[in-house]
């Protein structure tokens, strides 16, 4: 039983927990994350320290008032929760040993004691401090607390910890402190080149090293490192580069986060699947018959194409282990998800929103996306283009400039369609279909489609974009791709806690994702359209993975299993970042790139860095 006879409710939320504390001491930014933001991360430190928890937490003991207490009686309480109304703290004690009004508490921790320079055991300051909060709670209610201990699992050491009026000084400024940075409701610097981050769980949120260096790009002339990148204002030969001018940062930028999340997607496009739950296994069956079982360790999302169903348990478990579940239609078309509450903190959406009402603004982040975007178009045909047309690249190098110089939503609109028509009049020159290939494919196609079709499908040529419907099979995969592409974007969006539906090009329309919309331009050609490409020309998808749909050409559920792998092959595919200089997977890029735009709305960064390629 817990024992907290002052707080409760709402109430309770105002109290700044002991463990909180000895984050503020150990990392202000940490703390933020965590108290203010509700945002949690598990790594292999953090987990082992809950197995550790767990049998302590297990059993939860009544601790009398030490008003209350025989002076003789011993007690051992475990899993006590108490609070202080004096310093607005709140704290769950592991172990409480009380002999009369004499109380101890010891708290147990995963780790190893301190080695002080005189070869004693010592504890560091956030566990001094967090020990001490106990000590200060006990004493509001009632007990004499003079000292405290820390049991370490790892060495199976108990370390004494002295409550003199030194470490609750430090204490109570620490108090101060935190709960300052609750009320400042800003987010406090990464920390510098720490041996801590590393450690840390939540650094793939925090991204402190990413953060420095987008907020310190700054060159000499003025311009960034994305701008540079952007704008090909670099040195041209190699003897320039001799003075190129560097970072102001020099530090690299450490890759603390994994290059890849070892989970996948799930895909399911047959028609009449049923997806149940039998313990931590999803079970795909049909008819009754089990086709699949796929472990939930294993699984990043679901998606579900057309009718598939899914059951009220398997949905649960899926929200409980955060594992978004993703709609379609059986053609393609992203209707939505299913995820759990999310994030509990407002302040970025609430600055999302804010700015979304500041022209201004949102001109300026609207045209760094559609330059980004532009300048990847540009890259693709430089790579992909059998004989790269020169015409072409000049221009779309023009409407670079030109995007950056617009002075309104509209004029950026129409650069916007000028650079796009121009590239997709070329992406036939990307695609490498072989006669043999099309041949392969011509006795399983309609013949009297391919005669009233424009283009003829028969040829998988490409002339034109089109869409709803798309009708020819290259527009069918670059629909469907682009789709997925909306899907993940909008799946990072609800991880990182803002609103996809509010954007900054794309106006807002009753039923679209126009954050992710936004998001995703300077990724169309780097992630779709390169899938298209090698799902193509590597003959993962063939004529005979298409078929009729009145006006339309629409995939197969062959084709779109097919797709599916081409797709996630490129998310999966380690590419260097831009900026930061580290090998990571365009899914982890996604992730990225909308934490640090959630990073530029609350004045972090000064300016998006868009994802741009050489």
């Amino acid at each position: 039983m817990t024992r907290d006879a002052s707080v409760g409710g709402d109430e309770a939320a105002q109290y700044i927990p002991a463990r909180m504390l000895n984050e503020f001491a150990y990392c202000p930014r940490l703390f933020y994350f965590e108290h203010v933001e509700g945002l949690f991360a598990h790594n292999q430190f953090t987990v082992e320290g809950a197995a550790r928890h767990a049998r302590v937490d297990k059993k939860q003991e009544v601790l009398p008032s030490g008003k209350d207490t025989n002076e003789h009686e011993a007690i051992h309480a475990r899993s006590v929760t108490l609070s202080s109304e004096q310093h607005g703290v709140i704290a769950k004690l592991d172990l409480v040993e009380t002999v009369g009004d004499l109380a101890t508490p010891v708290d147990y921790k995963r780790g190893s004691p301190k080695k002080t320079d005189d070869g004693s055991l010592g504890a560091w300051d956030p566990e001094r401090v967090q020990l001490c909060v106990q000590a200060l709670v006990l004493r509001e209610n009632g007990y004499r607390c003079e000292e405290g201990i820390l049991f370490f699992w790892e060495t199976r050491q108990r370390v004494r910890i002295s409550i003199d009026a030194d470490l609750v000084k430090l204490t109570e400024q620490t108090i101060r402190d935190a709960k300052s940075a609750v009320d400042s409701q800003r987010i406090p610097a990464p920390l510098v080149d720490s041996p801590k981050c590393p450690r840390c769980s939540m650094v793939g949120i925090c991204l402190p090293d990413e953060t420095t260096r987008c907020a310190t790009m700054v060159q000499p002339d003025g311009t960034t490192i994305s701008q540079r990148l952007l704008f090909d204002i670099g040195p041209q030969t190699p003897a320039e580069y001799a003075n190129e001018p560097t970072d102001r940062s020099d530090r690299p930028v450490r890759q603390l986060l994994t290059a890849r999340d070892e989970r996948r997607s799930v895909y399911l496009n047959t028609q009449g699947f049923y997806v149940g739950k039998r313990g931590e296994v999803l079970q795909v069956k049909d008819k009754g018959k089990l086709v699949q079982e796929i472990r939930l360790k294993d699984v990043s999302q679901v998606n579900l194409m057309g009718s598939v169903q899914v059951s009220t348990a398997a949905v649960q478990r899926l929200l409980q282990a955060e594992i978004p579940l993703l709609y379609f239609s059986m053609g393609g078309w992203f209707y939505g998800m299913t995820q759990s509450v999310g994030l509990k903190n407002i302040m970025w959406r609430r600055e999302q929103f804010r700015l979304a009402d500041d022209e201004r603004y949102c001109l300026r982040l609207a045209k760094q996306l559609v330059a980004g975007k532009i300048r990847n178009q540009r890259t693709m045909l430089m790579r992909n283009h059998v004989e790269p047309p020169r015409n072409a690249l000049q221009f779309l190098k023009a409407m670079i400039w030109d995007a950056e110089r617009v002075d309104s939503q509209a004029s950026l609109l129409g650069i916007e369609g000028m650079a796009a028509r121009t590239y997709f009049e070329n992406f036939s020159g990307m695609l490498k279909v072989s006669d043999a290939q099309v041949d392969d494919a011509n006795s399983d196609v309609d013949l009297a489609l391919c005669n009233k079709s424009d283009p003829p499908l028969w040829s998988l040529d490409f002339r034109t974009r089109n869409r709803r419907p798309p009708r020819d099979p290259i527009n069918a995969l670059l629909s469907l791709g682009y789709s997925l592409l909306t899907k993940d974007f909008t799946v990072a969006c609800a991880a990182v806690g803002l609103d996809a539906y509010l954007g900054y090009y794309h106006q807002p329309r009753f039923g679209r994702p126009a954050l992710s919309l936004d998001l995703m331009e300077p990724f169309r050609p780097l992630i779709v359209d390169s899938a298209v490409l090698s799902a193509v020309n590597q003959r993962m998808i063939t004529l005979r993975h298409f078929q009729a749909a009145g006006d339309a050409v629409a995939l197969t559920p062959q084709g779109r299993k097919s797709f599916f792998q081409a797709y996630e092959q490129r998310m999966d595919q380690l590419v260097t970042h831009p900026i930061f200089e580290y090998r990571v997977s365009y899914r982890r890029v996604l992730e990225i790139q909308v934490r640090l735009l959630a990073r530029t709305l609350v004045g972090e960064i000064g300016e998006y860095p868009v994802f741009v390629t050489r």
